[in-house]
């Protein structure tokens, strides 16, 4: 019999994450602060519960995918939070947050009796909706292994990444090269273009050699078109590189290059740009060139 599944956070990723375990045949109730999006989930089987409690008192495993710890202690630990409901049994954090937050929201909960796996996800938008992300999971070896289809219906690959915060530091990593490959894209094709190079020649120069990837074909037509549709937000981006230099500093790694970037999406963030798409970091760049 397949495990019941509580998701609670159905924003951009959240709600196709939910909606593919509903495919894969998991029972799935769902919580979000705005009940208005459980809607289009209840149309295809999902369970709507009231409280985050309640949820918990409905599942075998809960999944959290929100903005960060403060949304995740309000769920858990607030009224009618679902930690007291979670006693033996798990709780998969699929959110950004910090490792040394990870590290403090496992001791919490095993306090409560429950386990946390500490699991977020590489992708955005689109892998959500295809089941194409890669989970970063970490916790107990043996009760990751065990999650394998649950993760299997989100995600095309489960990277084990060690005890609970390393998936989160995991996170952390992949989200600085992001940050910075992105900061420097929109950076090298605004100084071409400055120099009188075509955007079409240039994307078509980066994608022809060694330094090709998915990420800037798809970000290109963004930044040709001035046009910047999220499927990750940029406000995000900025708070995930903060965690990034959080964790430098307790770590005693020297990042100068994620220091630069998180100035550039802070840049980008104070101009109004946080719910664009983090490619949005060009507009930030060329508004500063106008002056």
């Amino acid at each position: 019999m397949k495990k019941r599944i509580g998701f609670m956070g159905l924003g951009i990723m959240g709600r196709a994450m939910a909606a593919n375990l509903l495919k894969a045949g998991f029972p799935v109730t769902v919580y979000n602060r705005d009940k208005q999006k459980t809607l289009p989930l209840a149309d295809i089987g999902a369970l709507a519960a009231d409280s985050p409690r309640q949820l918990a008192d409905n599942c075998d495993v809960a999944i959290l995918m929100v903005t960060g710890p403060e949304a995740i202690d309000e769920l858990l630990f607030g009224i009618d939070g679902a930690a007291e409901g979670l006693a033996g049994k798990l709780c998969v954090n699929m959110s950004s947050v910090s490792p040394a937050y990870s590290r403090e929201l496992a001791a919490s909960l095993e306090a409560e009796g429950a386990v946390l796996i500490d699991a977020p996800v590489s992708g955005t938008k689109k892998p959500a909706e295809d089941g194409l992300l890669v989970i970063l999971a970490s916790g107990p070896e043996q009760t990751v292994r065990d999650l394998d289809d649950i993760f299997r219906a989100m995600g095309r690959k489960v990277v084990y990444c060690g005890p609970a915060g390393q998936g989160s530091m995991m996170k952390m990593t992949v989200n600085h090269l992001l940050g910075v490959m992105m900061h420097a894209f929109a950076e090298a094709l605004l100084f071409g273009e400055r120099g009188g190079l075509s955007m079409d020649a240039m994307v078509e120069t980066i994608q022809s050699g060694a330094m090709a990837c998915p990420m800037y074909q798809a970000k290109a037509p963004l930044l040709a078109s001035g046009n910047y549709p999220a499927s990750f937000p940029l406000k995000h981006m900025a708070k995930d590189l903060k965690y990034v230099l959080d964790t430098a500093y307790e770590t005693g790694a020297h990042i100068p290059a994620a220091q630069a970037a998180l100035g550039m999406y802070l840049l980008a963030r104070e101009r109004g740009l946080g719910d664009m798409d983090f490619a949005a970091v060009d507009k930030a760049m060329r508004d500063m060139l106008k002056g």
